[in-house]
């Protein structure tokens, strides 16, 4: 700006307005938006005063080609990133408006030149903004991106367990069901219920609940292939599914499971005894969706829960999976 008024001989007021303007009205600004109320809005009418002020330093560069039109892309590419196309307007208003109160200040006359100096002063400007400014925007594409994909997890997460919720599995569920349909393939589905667990709360607290609850999904990760998918189902339901497995391999999986658990002790409630009743269902083919095979699981579940609890029951099977075992 200053290459392009410098061959004016602007009036001292004109030199002592565009230092004020270059160098302390963006600190100005900055602290004027920061110590608002609501430093969205400021920021906005800030850009809309710089806009006005770039209109009025066209005028007062008598519409010098180069220079005016680094300007306006500057204030264009701004309101834009800033506040799409309705602020694009405003800040074209507020543009033109500067560009009025600029023509009734100055003599209006055109200089259609641009010297070498002015050309080479508005080379900087033209590279290093839209540089800048893309830099800025790819960065808080990327922090959008981050903070979606966080709020994404935590949507599908329970946030005591950190294992899936229940909208979360049986999305997983659905798509398990329908890869063992596409590609003819096996695979079980497990419900899990700690036995009594009413009973633990109003013993021995929510604080011992959530630590039992804890534990189990602890379990779960640890014992799990990486294919597996375990879920909270809700409250002290838990669920899981085991791809490419047979009933009788994934129900073995399961006991093992179940052993463990029952194993456990807790130091802070050492009387505290724990079980699980675990149902299971193997993937059918003849299941129009996947509603009926988590009915199956569920059916299974009921069973070992009316027949004894700290079982695993298989759907059709009507028999604690050890005594199947022992059967075979």
């Amino acid at each position: 700006m200053s290459a392009a008024m410098y061959p004016l001989d602007p009036a001292p007021w004109v030199w002592g307005f565009m230092w004020f303007n270059g160098l302390v009205w963006p600190h100005l600004a900055y602290q004027w938006a920061r110590r608002a109320r609501k430093p969205y809005h400021a920021e906005h009418r800030n850009l809309l005063i710089d806009a006005f002020l770039g209109g009025f330093w066209i005028a007062a560069m008598h519409f010098n080609p180069l220079p005016s039109a680094t300007t306006i892309s500057m204030m264009a590419m701004h309101n834009v990133a800033i506040g799409g196309l309705r602020f694009l307007l405003a800040g074209t208003a507020a543009q033109v408006l500067g560009l009025c109160v600029g023509l009734q200040i100055f003599a209006p006359a055109l200089i259609p030149a641009t010297s070498p100096v002015q050309l080479y002063a508005c080379l900087p400007l033209l590279c290093l903004y839209p540089l800048s400014l893309g830099w800025i925007c790819f960065r808080q594409a990327h922090t959008l991106g981050l903070q979606k994909r966080e709020l994404l997890a935590l949507s599908r997460t329970d946030s005591l367990t950190g294992l899936l919720n229940h909208g979360a599995w049986k999305d997983q569920m659905e798509v398990e069901f329908q890869r063992c349909k596409r590609q003819q393939k096996g695979g079980a589905i497990a419900l899990i219920d700690i036995d009594h667990f009413k009973a633990i709360n109003d013993t021995y607290g929510h604080v011992a609940g959530d630590i039992v609850l804890r534990q189990l999904s602890k379990m779960l990760k640890q014992n799990l292939r990486a294919t597996d998918v375990a879920g909270r189902y809700g409250g002290d339901e838990f669920c899981v599914i085991l791809p490419d497995l047979p009933l009788n391999r994934a129900a073995a999986v399961m006991d093992a499971l179940r052993d463990r658990f029952a194993t456990l002790g807790y130091e802070q409630s050492p009387a505290l005894k724990v079980s699980l009743s675990i149902g299971m269902a193997s993937f059918n083919p003849t299941h129009a969706d996947a509603t009926f095979w988590l009915n199956d699981a569920d059916q299974a579940l009921y069973e070992a829960k009316t027949t004894g609890r700290n079982r695993v029951i298989c759907c059709g099977d009507g028999k604690p999976h050890h005594e199947l075992l022992d059967s075979a």
